[in-house]
């Protein structure tokens, strides 16, 4: 297992925690998203590779749809991770914070959500980077774009 810095953690976080703060074409946010959800997709580097990663999530929804708990955990190839996050909706902005258990990293996450779209930014100490977020249905697909190490991140999950 190779070891990436932190930089290359907070991107691939950020792109983890943004996954659960989807938002349903619904008058509450986060209406419809507890259980679990399994998704892959592409991660590619600044060298011009492709590394292929798979996650699997449980999200807790609670005070009537606008917070959301998310633990995930994802493996690619190279590594593998588990995060925690934090999500609360009100009148279409998006706040909350993140933290990976294995290697004390942390953050937080500011956005906005309309119509079942969320545009965001992830911020952590000498990071930061912005996300695309769509649902419709059982399908959530994102995109995430940073000048680190990591440059672009797309996944697909759907709800199992």
């Amino acid at each position: 297992m190779k070891t990436i810095s932190t930089l290359q953690f907070a991107t691939v976080a950020f792109f983890v925690v943004s996954t659960g703060c989807q938002a349903l074409a619904q008058s509450a946010p986060f209406a419809g998203m507890a259980g679990s959800w399994t998704g892959a997709g592409t991660i590619s580097l600044s060298d011009g590779s492709k590394e292929r990663v798979r996650c699997k999530a449980t999200y807790q929804v609670g005070r009537a749809d606008a917070r959301l708990q998310q633990s995930l955990r994802c493996a690619s190839d190279s590594y593998r991770f588990e995060l925690n996050s934090d999500l609360v909706s009100e009148q279409g902005q998006i706040a909350g914070s993140w933290s990976e258990l294995s290697r004390g990293i942390n953050g937080s996450l500011v956005g906005r959500e309309s119509g079942g779209t969320i545009s965001a930014v992830a911020d952590a100490p000498g990071f930061s980077a912005t996300l695309s977020v769509s649902t419709k249905g059982n399908r959530q697909n994102f995109s995430i774009a940073s000048e680190g190490d990591i440059r672009n991140v797309s996944i697909v999950m759907s709800r199992n």
